[in-house]
């Protein structure tokens, strides 16, 4: 049986994102809205401390799932990048929760 998939979104209107495995967003998506609910970060700050969290649990590729997520989140209204230099990435809603449904 394969596995639930959810399409993810994307960040500028008219590009398409991937569909991955639920499960596997999930993870990401749980990981990186805990790393960002402590600071913000730069892009390679987060990959870095996503990839750390996971390395050892996550079966696939952490960088790749990590964009992936990190692109839908943004689409989603989730996180979003700071207009300062260099640029970081925030939670929007500093509790964490967030509604799937919410394009």
């Amino acid at each position: 049986m394969k596995a639930e998939q959810i399409q993810t979104l994307h960040p500028i209107p008219g590009k398409t994102n991937k569909r991955i495995a639920l499960e596997k967003y999930e993870v990401i998506k749980t990981q990186i809205l805990a790393i960002l609910s402590q600071n913000e970060l730069t892009h390679t700050e987060l990959m870095e401390q996503l990839y750390a969290n996971v390395k050892d649990t996550f079966e696939g590729g952490v960088q790749w799932y990590g964009e992936t997520v990190k692109l839908d989140l943004e689409a989603r209204k989730i996180i979003e990048r700071t207009q300062t230099k260099p640029e970081k990435y925030r939670c929007v809603n500093k509790s964490g929760e967030t509604d799937l449904e919410t394009p």
